[in-house]
């Protein structure tokens, strides 16, 4: 019977950390795709506006509003920065995880390979074992 890999437990904790750092990139991926979404609509929306002001009331809460979108979207263009720092040590968390984890699925594999070869090994010898004592059988009743 094959023996179990040796460092079985150890590989599956490294593939729940490797799946955690997977879930964390995905929402910082999220997050940051939103904070573009948002920063492009406020951004779309500041150079969209094409106001004719009848008066001066009117001129200030144009520009009133203007500032205000502008204020707005530079908060989000700093929230984009924060957010791209939190993907990118997302991302370097995941690599570093995945490359862990594939060490010992490499290492599994080379198990599994030597595991297999020795219980092949093991197999052919009980066949050989097995064809010899039926030739010996055979070569005793040719000579009774």
């Amino acid at each position: 019977m094959a023996r179990q890999f040796p460092l079985a437990g150890l590989l599956r904790l490294r593939q729940l950390r490797e799946d955690e750092a997977a879930g964390s990139l995905a929402a910082a991926n999220e997050r940051l795709r939103a904070s573009r979404t948002r920063t492009e609509g406020v951004s779309g929306a500041l150079g969209g506006t094409d106001l004719d002001p009848a008066g001066a009331a009117s001129l200030h809460a144009v520009a009133a509003a203007r500032a205000s979108a502008r204020s707005m979207l530079a908060d989000l263009q700093a929230l984009e920065a924060r957010l791209l720092t939190e993907q990118e040590h997302a991302q370097t968390t995941y690599r570093g995880a995945r490359a862990a984890t594939m060490g010992l699925e490499k290492l599994e594999a080379r198990h599994s390979e030597v595991e297999a070869t020795a219980l092949l090994g093991a197999e052919q010898l009980v066949l050989d074992e097995i064809a010899s004592a039926g030739r010996l059988q055979h070569t005793g009743k040719d000579r009774a």
